[in-house]
């Protein structure tokens, strides 16, 4: 579903698509009824689109960011990097499947640079991530090496300021 607009002489075509995904991006509990208010749209209309991008895997999964900080549940998290020889004629999906069928993984990227995959991981603590690392991920042919990195403190997480009550302001320290 488009909508049209006309701008500088050009006729602009602006997705309904896009417009929802970004609404859904800023706040998913936005109901079908208050996404048709903000876009002008029949209620209808926003339920066929949303429905659609469900069963098309556009969108895939509904969650919540939490703040670490704030919740009472200890873990801790690594972004490891990783280094892999890609398997023969199926370059690095095979190694992405492989490491994606652990619980332990979370996220799971191909990147540029000077290590091949970024896998963010969580444990109960650093012995369990380090456990993985050394019995899970380097026992893998295709791994050559990894570099972990342990998350301390999330300051923004996916575009939203992790604030906590227990934040104190800083003085400015006077000459």
């Amino acid at each position: 579903i488009y909508n049209y607009k006309k701008e500088k002489g050009k006729i602009k075509m602006e997705n309904l698509s896009q417009k929802v995904i970004s609404l859904l991006k800023e706040d998913a509990r936005y109901s079908a009824k208050q996404i048709a208010i903000m876009l002008g749209e029949s209620e209808s209309v926003i339920k066929t689109e949303i429905e659609r991008l469900e069963n098309s895997g556009v969108i895939f999964k509904y969650t919540a960011l939490i703040n670490d900080e704030e919740n009472l549940e200890n873990k801790v998290e690594a972004l490891i990097e990783v280094k892999v020889a890609p398997k023969k004629l199926l370059g690095f999906d095979a190694i992405a499947e492989e490491l994606s069928c652990f619980s332990q993984v979370k996220s799971l990227y191909l990147m540029s640079g000077g290590f091949d995959l970024a896998v963010f991981i969580e444990g109960k603590s650093l012995k369990d991530i380090a456990r993985f690392v050394s019995e899970k991920l380097s026992t893998m042919d295709a791994v050559l090496s990894t570099a972990t990195h342990f998350i301390l403190k999330k300051y923004k997480i996916e575009g939203v300021v992790a604030k906590s009550e227990n934040d104190t302001q800083r003085l400015a320290v006077q000459p």
